[in-house]
């Protein structure tokens, strides 16, 4: 091996893990403290006191709004809401039951292909401008793809409604409960930035070959579609509705340490304490289960945190955000199969923020790899090949 292959090994971390590809100003994950920052701004007082659209103007701008330039951004948000018709014909008339995902995926191609200019935009403002109309439309599309799957006509948005309470309305056709629409509303807040996910770095390596914003954020929904990005709430909820009672709950888990099984919805890449965004949907999903019904529920994701956090906590184990997201999705009556669009739902704010923000100072990424391949094998004519 060369001194170069040796020095490569010296330098490689699986998965990129612990590499720093870049400098930023948007967000910040402590993991050891268990904060998430927004733009300086603790989550915990956003999720507190701004809306989502407030949010979304703080990760792309850089400050929170004033009244005028929070109104401005809204009516904005406001106008790019509708979708033209031949992205959801095209929809309906494909020819596999796609995962959601997929299916938002594709429809966020589309709309490039249906945009007015269809062409890769020059400069920052006016990929900003497309990804403001993203924001927008992903809210729409998700719903659409929702109602499409159950058989259902979309519905249309109103313009009447904030991006939350109007995303709950096109999935259900019915105005939310002002506790489920603040509920909506923080959780899209708690999901818009997290960090160099895998998503958020896919979407700013396609950005870097100064591809368009589409295609960008289409590897973004790609990304998030694995099951070790997201989804994993889907699969949290299927746990908790399989259990029965909090004695069954305990049980399980009592089983699932015994045994070494992963328990999901607990652990963190990396947070070594409390997701603080678990922490506040905690509470949420406290009330949201009441008043819809499912406080069983509850109980029995109350007694599985305690079990796993009594066994795990000295090792840095807690609930992550997707503990309770998906249990409150599942009391506003949302399909399991949507869970992971909502999150592209909101993250999306986050994608194109960081794609302009690394835009400013653009450089193609370009990693290396650590070949551990054999060098200066002879070429052998076919008839003396033997791979036997």
């Amino acid at each position: 091996m060369t001194k170069e292959n040796q020095a490569d090994k010296q330098e490689f971390s699986k998965g990129l893990e612990g590499v720093i590809s870049n400098t930023t100003k948007i967000g910040y994950v402590d993991g050891q403290g268990g904060r998430l920052i927004y733009r300086g701004y603790d989550i915990r007082d956003l999720a507190e006191h701004a809306s989502y659209e407030e949010t979304a103007y703080l990760l792309l701008y850089g400050k929170l709004p004033d009244l005028k330039e929070l109104a401005d951004f809204s009516g904005k948000l406001v106008s790019y809401r509708d979708l033209p018709a031949d992205v959801l014909d095209r929809i309906v008339d494909l020819p596999c039951p796609c995962h959601p995902m997929s299916l938002l995926r594709t429809g966020i191609s589309l709309l490039e292909c249906m945009t007015d200019t269809c062409h890769t935009a020059e400069n920052l403002d006016s990929k900003r401008e497309e990804g403001i109309k993203l924001i927008a439309q992903m809210a729409t599309l998700t719903a659409a793809i929702a109602r499409l799957l159950k058989h259902q006509s979309p519905v249309s948005p109103d313009h009447h409604l904030s991006h939350s309470a109007n995303f709950l309305y096109m999935l259900s056709g019915k105005r939310a409960e002002p506790l489920a629409e603040r509920v909506m509303d923080v959780s899209l807040i708690l999901h818009a930035d997290h960090g160099m996910n895998a998503s958020t770095f896919a979407s700013m390596v396609v950005a870097s070959t100064l591809s368009d914003l589409y295609s960008s954020i289409t590897s973004g929904i790609a990304t998030l579609k694995g099951p070790l990005h997201g989804g994993a709430n889907e699969r949290v909820i299927q746990m908790l509705m399989s259990l029965g009672s909090v004695q069954e709950a305990e049980t399980y888990v009592g089983h699932a340490i015994a045994s070494k099984e992963k328990i999901m919805g607990f652990g963190h890449r990396v947070y070594k304490t409390y997701d603080p965004r678990a922490k506040i949907l905690q509470a949420y999903a406290r009330d949201v289960t009441e008043m819809t019904g499912n406080r069983r529920l509850f109980e029995i994701a109350e007694a599985v945190e305690k079990r796993v956090t009594e066994a795990y906590s000295q090792k840095g184990v807690f609930p992550n955000v997707d503990f309770y997201s998906g249990l409150i999705y599942h009391s506003l009556g949302i399909d399991r199969g949507i869970f992971t669009p909502i999150f592209a739902v909101g993250r999306i704010a986050g994608w194109v923020a960081r794609v302009i923000e690394y835009l400013e100072d653009n450089r193609l990424f370009r990693p290396r790899a650590v070949y551990v391949g054999p060098i200066d094998l002879p070429y052998l004519p076919m008839e003396k090949r033997n791979f036997s």
